[in-house]
């Protein structure tokens, strides 16, 4: 499991004008199962993704094609943890 924090490099304006691509990109992911959730940070200074790969190479493949990557309009840190508690909901994306 991986922690995907997006940091802004951009003016909101710019990131604005490729939201809709980006929303796009997460769209493709969440259909797949590889994004559980995603959301802004505020204040509105990037975002977070919390997503299901294999490994940090699918993260590394994967985060290539956002359009917020694409266009230099965020940096990302990518956290890699082990689940070892949830919430029943949550664990048919954790396997446990």
């Amino acid at each position: 499991m991986f922690i995907i924090i997006l940091k802004y490099e951009k003016p909101i304006e710019t990131v604005m004008i490729h939201l809709d691509a980006h929303i796009k990109f997460l769209e493709k992911y969440y259909a797949i199962d590889k994004f559980i959730c995603s959301g802004r940070q505020e204040p509105r200074t990037g975002g977070i993704i919390l997503c299901n790969a294999e490994d940090k190479t699918e993260v590394d493949s994967i985060i290539r094609e956002d359009p917020f990557y694409k266009n230099s309009i965020a940096k990302y840190e990518i956290i890699e943890f082990v689940p070892t508690h949830c919430a029943e909901g949550f664990k048919k994306f954790i396997g446990i």
